[in-house]
């Protein structure tokens, strides 16, 4: 069994406070003195492990399910850096401001506080392979855009991308706009949603499933390649971590791999 280590009060001065990381080390990563690892980077960290000190309720469980990928040898061993969300979540994950909300954002101050800070140290500090190759970042709705934004702002950083039910329609579909080009680098990127998943927070409708086929199409006419893209539309997924849980296995599969 791997391992689950707790940083709090983890300076980001980008930001202006402190966060709480955790760093999951697969099995054999002591005894393995000279081997280096890949890094997925995951937002809304406290959602992401089977732990103790993880969320009461549905969390994402990737360490057993990077664990039994491993065990199967679908993949190698990864280590999963995973970031908890703050006080404004929905600030410290738009890259751009919702006009309907206030148009508050602090996504460029966090996808810094990632680069110039964080993965610095988990270099310095752990055995990883630095490159864009190895390294991605995944995350789910809000999550899921700021993830696809590290991917557009950063290619040379974060190479493989994980998007589940991403909120591509954020600030009316800036991201449409923004990701105009493919960075001829290289690029692995996972988007999922359930087909008809939607959800009306305040009365406005956010759909889901069709967004995330619009934005799969759009990348496609900018030139990604099948083996650079896939979509996943699930029938039935629902906007929930019970639906990311259940796609995160196929996912890794093909993100990691």
């Amino acid at each position: 069994m791997g391992y689950v280590h707790i940083l709090r009060d983890f300076s980001s001065p980008q930001e202006g406070f402190t966060r709480t990381v955790r760093i999951y080390t697969p099995e054999g990563y002591d005894a393995q003195g000279e081997h280096l690892y890949p890094v997925l980077y995951m937002h809304d960290g406290q959602n992401v492990f089977a732990h103790p000190e993880s969320a009461l309720f549905d969390t994402w469980c990737a360490n057993h399910t990077l664990e039994s990928l491993v065990y199967g040898g679908h993949v190698e061993p990864w280590l999963i850096v995973a970031v908890d969300s703050g006080a404004g979540r929905m600030q410290e994950y738009s890259p751009w401001g919702e006009p309907h909300r206030n148009g508050q954002t602090r996504g460029e101050l966090y996808g810094r506080f990632l680069v110039e800070q964080l993965k610095p140290y988990v270099d310095r500090v752990y055995r990883t392979r630095p490159g864009s190759e190895w390294t991605g970042a995944a995350g789910s709705s809000l999550g899921g855009l700021i993830s696809l934004y590290l991917g557009w702002k950063y290619p040379e950083v974060f190479g493989r991308i994980g998007a589940f039910s991403p909120s591509v329609m954020w600030n009316r579909g800036r991201l449409f706009e923004q990701w105009n080009a493919h960075p001829r680098r290289w690029t692995r990127i996972y988007l999922d949603a359930g087909s008809t998943e939607s959800i009306v927070p305040g009365g406005e409708l956010l759909d889901y499933g069709g967004s995330a086929r619009h934005f799969y199409e759009h990348l496609k006419r900018l030139g990604y390649a099948d083996h650079e893209l896939t979509l996943v539309l699930e029938p039935g997924g629902e906007h929930h971590e019970s639906a990311w849980q259940r796609r995160l296995p196929a996912a890794l599969h093909w993100l990691l791999s």
